[in-house]
């Protein structure tokens, strides 16, 4: 059987929070049969060895799937196909946004849809959005219930929606995306009550 997941290396740190409760020390030390080769070396060291116990042992946590830090549980969902999270332009365009909105990075969580294709509960579960503005993500490709027009908040649950159009409609300074960036800027005065 092909080991799927190769060599893997975990930081100190991850592996500290990993086994903080699981640990046993292990007083026996195991003296390996002397050859030519290890004749040479330096004798084993005679501390006891720490072991981690399998039984209860958590599951390594996933690589972080979302930009910000959710710290006011605003999930905003982008589709992007050329980057991980989003482009750099549209990380721009909407820090200007976010700080217009007395907000900043650390108070969001900015999911690319076209890298983790999660649905509305499992977003539930994970960051608790009270807020969540879609830009180019219909409602129905979370498993919402609903479909609503561009601007137009929605309340769902305990959760109020937003969605626009593509980020890329908000880059520039012609009047269709003035006219666009108007739009989105009165309805997140709303949805924030500014």
């Amino acid at each position: 059987m092909d080991n799927q997941f190769g060599n893997i290396q975990l930081p100190d740190f991850m592996l500290v929070d990993f086994f903080r409760d699981n640990l046993v020390i292990v007083n026996d030390v195991v003296e390996l049969p002397k050859t030519q080769a290890t004749q040479a070396l330096e004798p084993l060291p005679t501390k006891p060895i720490i072991a981690p116990t399998i039984k209860n042992a958590p599951l390594p946590l996933p690589q972080k799937w979302f930009l910000g830090d959710n710290k006011k549980h605003i999930v905003i969902l982008v589709n992007d196909i050329e980057a991980v999270y989003l482009r750099d332009e549209w990380l721009q365009f909407l820090s200007n946004i976010l700080g217009a909105c007395k907000l900043n990075l650390g108070d969001v969580a900015i999911v690319n849809h076209a890298n983790n294709s999660m649905l509305f509960g499992d977003f539930q579960q994970q960051l608790a959005p009270q807020h969540f503005i879609l830009f180019n993500v219909p409602a129905q490709n979370i498993q919402l219930p609903f479909t609503v027009p561009f601007y137009q908040l929605q309340q769902f649950g305990s959760t109020q929606f937003l969605l626009a159009p593509s980020l890329a409609l908000m880059l520039g300074n012609t009047d269709a995306v003035k006219m666009e960036k108007s739009k989105l800027w009165l309805s997140l005065k709303k949805m924030f009550n500014m």
